[in-house]
């Protein structure tokens, strides 16, 4: 089995709703495994597969074992090209796991935990953006055990909105989106908003001096994340926490380079690294270091796949730290119906990591074919 080689390498795009393709990297061995890997790009499946186009033809042939494939699109701006080395890397990691007969936690530096706890992210579920359909969700997601939540509720906000005269309006109807959440859930769960980079600076602050009263745990990616803004997002932070709210983001970072600027300037309380951008599983333990070493601590942004859930489950049993794991909280019965294997489990907010060789989850091939979409021309 030692001298395996890819005999395949292809990129399956699945539409999974009528505004989410999930994007998973599939390799074969000679020796008759099938490892597969994560890539998906909310919006971005064209740059994906773009990427997928460049590299995969490259990957087929060679040794099937582990390798740092980051040094190939460390020098390329391309997220898309971060999301297939990625999902390449989690790949070989599945497949590694499968020869040696033991779980990638244990190729990470082994388990220091069983069950990861997990927060509900109930936007992209939440079809109906009205106060009332955010409380429905967060409804069902607590009434299945979790008891932390996070949603994005500034749909009416941009840049250009929050530098003009509907900002009060749009953040009026964000913070009704937050308030009735809240009043759902209760006021001992945590409660997260996430931003998507929607604010100026004066607007974040805006936001955080008028969100206080709802007992936020943290506020996500208030601005831009561009090095230049590290130090306007380091203000923010120690405005949030003047209040009690932590500060977090950069769930888009690609390799260990693009989080240094933000942990030296001590803009985050919270990073969330993605195991389908960073670049490379192991990559996450020297994250958890860096990040240790400026007071921050390690949350994984996670809302998409089942492939990305799975890798997600192993890397946060070997980190050191680890806070609660992203969870997407049904937008898709696929989620669990994908996989050729049983379900994974949520219970009382928590999920078991997976104690079986190599990632602990199979695409079901003949859902793969019902979903497909076709390649772009």
């Amino acid at each position: 089995m030692s001298g395996a080689r890819i005999a395949s390498a292809t990129l399956e795009q699945l539409r999974i709703t009528n505004k989410t393709v999930w994007s998973f990297v599939r390799l074969e061995t000679s020796d008759g495994r099938v490892g597969f890997g994560e890539a998906s790009l909310p919006n971005r499946h064209g740059e994906v597969q773009a990427a997928a186009d460049d590299w995969l033809a490259t990957v087929a042939g060679r040794a099937a074992t582990l390798a740092d494939v980051a040094p190939a699109w460390r020098g390329r701006d391309r997220i898309g090209d971060a999301a297939i080395a990625s999902a390449i890397d989690m790949a070989l990691y599945d497949l590694a796991g499968q020869r040696e007969g033991v779980p990638v936690h244990a190729l990470l530096g082994g388990a220091r935990r069983e069950r990861i706890a997990l927060y509900a992210n109930i936007n992209r579920r939440t079809t109906d953006r009205a106060p009332a359909g955010f409380a429905a969700t967060a409804r069902r997601a607590a009434d299945l055990g979790f008891t932390a939540f996070k949603l994005a509720p500034f749909d009416e906000l941009d840049p250009e909105v929050c530098a003009g005269p509907h900002f009060e309006a749009g953040l009026a109807a964000g913070l009704a989106r937050v308030a009735a959440v809240r009043e759902e859930i209760g006021p001992d769960a945590l409660l997260r908003v996430d931003c998507h980079w929607r604010c100026t600076a004066k607007a974040a602050a805006a936001l955080i001096e008028a969100a206080e009263p709802y007992g936020l745990d943290w506020i996500e990616c208030p601005i831009a994340e561009v090095p230049e803004n590290a130090a306007a997002i380091a203000r923010l932070r120690r405005e949030a926490n003047r209040r009690g709210i932590r500060l977090a983001g950069l769930e888009m970072g690609t390799g260990l380079g693009a989080f240094a600027p933000y942990l030296e300037a001590d803009a985050y309380d919270v990073i969330m690294p993605d195991v389908k951008y960073l670049g490379g599983l192991a990559l996450m333990a020297d994250l958890a270091a860096l990040a240790a070493d400026h007071g921050a601590t390690l949350s994984l942004h996670n809302p998409t796949g089942p492939i990305s859930h799975a890798a997600s489950l192993q890397v946060c049993a070997a980190l050191p730290q680890c806070d609660t794991l992203e969870m997407q909280f049904d937008e898709s019965p696929l989620f669990d119906a994908l996989l050729a294997g049983p379900p994974f489990t949520s219970a009382g907010g928590f999920s078991a990591v997976p104690n079986v060789p190599g990632l602990g989850a199979t695409l079901d091939m003949r859902r793969v074919e019902e979903l497909r979409l076709e390649p772009i021309a």
